[in-house]
């Protein structure tokens, strides 16, 4: 059996029989072909635009991720700069102004007690590094009542004051450790957040 029967015969076309078309067929093939071309065109650039948009949301998404990893890099270099700074200022500035504020401080305290507890006999206990200071500042306070010792077990920057049964401890040492723990602290936190 032969499939001749399913197949267009185009041999008319060959010996120049042309079909004839209705002018209404034909703007309708026209039409129907604009249609096809124009729908197939705005689905290509509905296609472009939609890659576009999303190729521009990740590349800004991987520049915002990377500008968030440039300022976490930038934050630690900084920080690990300044750690020499601080740990320096710790170490020579602060015992430095420490010893310079602790005759004020201790002004400061003497009057505090005296307002709280009235005229009774003071008891200061000093390290013997600072009985120097600690006479120099009484000598100017001027209070005869005052009654300085120097006690070899206390470091410099520790004094107890004695006033009547209340007892004031002074320790600029564990001020400043305070201060230097504080500062390691920190830098070791910023140092597990950045890692």
């Amino acid at each position: 059996m032969s499939i001749a029967h399913l197949l267009d015969d185009f041999g008319a076309y060959a010996r120049g029989d042309f079909l004839a078309i209705s002018d209404v067929a034909l703007e309708d093939a026209r039409l129907e072909a604009f249609e096809k071309g124009y729908q197939a065109g705005w689905d290509d650039s509905m296609k472009s635009q939609t890659e576009d948009a999303r190729r521009i949301t990740a590349d800004l998404a991987q520049n915002l991720q990377d500008l968030h990893f440039t300022y976490e890099e930038a934050f630690a270099s900084v920080l690990a700069a300044l750690r020499p700074l601080f740990e320096q200022v710790t170490a020579t500035v602060l015992p430095r102004l420490s010893a310079a504020t602790l005759g004020q401080r201790l002004i400061e305290i003497l009057h505090d007690l005296a307002r709280k507890h009235g005229r009774q006999p003071i008891q200061i206990v000093g390290a013997p590094a600072d009985i120097l200071a600690l006479e120099s500042i009484l000598t100017d306070l001027g209070d005869p009542s005052v009654d300085l010792t120097e006690d070899d077990t206390l470091v410099s920057g520790q004094i107890y004051l004695r006033f009547g049964e209340a007892e004031q401890q002074i320790d600029m040492q564990d001020v400043l450790q305070g201060i230097d723990d504080a500062i390691s602290g920190f830098f070791e936190q910023n140092r597990r957040v950045s890692a």
